[in-house]
């Protein structure tokens, strides 16, 4: 359990001329400026919001901090960093560096509960990790209970967290079956929630642009068939994740969609479908028992995720095949990284999500849904591909961390 200081200020000057104001009162409207915030002027909106990225008194911040907690261009930042220090509501301290010369108070705490999909793989680590990380920086309090993947623990989490009487809930869980039951606790409790990665009914969806991140494991799996096989294959084979339901499995249609428009035939070369269930154990079991009918000499891979995707690879490799294959993987996780990183690997790259960076964008979300802020219904993640070729190029630190 992680109990912070607040997310929610008071700031007022020095000077008791000046009125206090709360730092809610300080967001900026709907970019749109609706007609109903005609008469706000756009500039002292940008001020306030700039005031508001101070989260504690004396904290000393370089322009380039503020751009990026504002999301203000830097020219803009800095035109009004300057008109601030101008008017003596910010101290320089030195080249590029500000501090308030207004009391930031504590008003109201904040308190976020996430549900986390448990411990068990390395992508639900990191988001966990990443969460907490921003929610200390950020100075919210946040509860955190495990689901540890299974789907009764997940309700039983989701019904604490109400009792525990959180502003915000926060769930990463997959198994989609139980995602109504999940998110009708918190909407009778009128509890706003941010789902990770699997939606879940009312929730803001965070996370992978599933389909999108297939298209691009697709195309770069086409181009290299084209490529070293001469465009020719005769079996792909796709790894799913049946419990977690169709839209993580969406980065398989997304991967097939993409390969026939790279790969001549592909459209008439034998597809197979397995349930890999998004583990190593169980996609190694799967792979390896239709190796052992399948008469196929040019096999294709697309996996849901790494462990899977390495699974596949290893069956490959058990059965003397493996010279045969070419696996893409999603996630671009520590496990694929460092298969990726084997002198000849079958595991020819994996499309990235960034798991070590939701924190920061997650509470960003959760702070506009808890401001009163309108939100998109579902907020994506960027993806690039990772591939043995620049995975030490944009995993620079795996080494390290002892991921090799």
């Amino acid at each position: 359990m992680y109990r912070n200081a607040s997310a929610s200020v008071v700031l007022c000057t020095r000077s008791n001329s000046v009125p206090q104001i709360k730092s809610t009162d300080l967001e900026p409207p709907d970019p749109q400026m609706r007609d109903e915030h005609r008469y706000l002027i756009k500039s002292l909106l940008h001020a306030s919001r700039l005031i508001a990225a101070f989260q504690s008194e004396g904290e000393v911040l370089r322009l380039r901090d503020l751009v990026e907690r504002t999301g203000m261009n830097r020219m803009t930042c800095f035109r009004i960093l300057y008109t601030l220090h101008h008017c003596g509501l910010l101290e320089k301290l030195a080249e590029n560096q500000y501090r308030p010369r207004f009391i930031i108070r504590q008003k109201r705490k904040f308190v976020l509960g996430y549900a986390s999909q448990g411990q068990n793989d390395s992508f639900p680590r990191d988001v966990e990790a990443s969460l907490v990380r921003a929610a200390e920086e950020a100075n919210f309090e946040l509860i955190v209970v495990s689901n540890r993947h299974d789907a009764k623990t997940a309700v039983r989490n989701a019904e604490r967290l109400v009792r525990e009487r959180v502003d915000l809930a926060i769930v990463f869980q997959a198994e989609e079956v139980v995602a109504p039951s999940v998110a009708a606790r918190f909407l009778d409790a009128k509890i706003p929630l941010i789902a990770i990665d699997i939606p879940h009914p009312g929730a803001t969806y965070f996370g992978a642009d599933n389909y999108r991140a297939g298209l691009i494991a697709g195309n770069y799996l086409g181009r290299w068939v084209n490529k070293r096989w001469n465009g020719e294959a005769d079996e792909i084979l796709m790894l799913g994740i049946g419990r977690a339901g169709s839209l993580p499995n969406a980065r398989l249609r997304g991967t097939l969609d993409s390969l026939s428009e790279v790969v001549r035939n592909a459209a008439h070369i034998r597809t197979v479908n397995l349930d890999g269930d998004g583990t190593f154990g169980r996609s190694y079991e799967c792979t390896r028992a239709h190796l052992r009918a399948s008469t196929a000499k040019r096999i294709l891979v697309g996996a849901a995720n790494d462990p899977s995707a390495v699974g596949a690879v290893r069956a490959f490799e058990e059965c003397g095949r493996q010279m045969n294959c070419a696996v893409i993987g999603h996630n671009a996780d520590p496990e694929g990284r460092a298969e990726m990183r084997r002198p000849q690997t079958r595991l020819i790259g994996s499309v990235a999500f960034f798991p070590e960076t939701y924190g920061p964008a997650i509470l960003r979300v959760a702070i506009d849904i808890l401001s009163g802020k309108q939100t998109p219904p579902a907020v994506f993640v960027k993806h690039r591909l990772i591939t043995p070729e620049n995975v030490d190029q944009i995993y620079s630190n795996d080494k390290l961390l002892g991921i090799a």
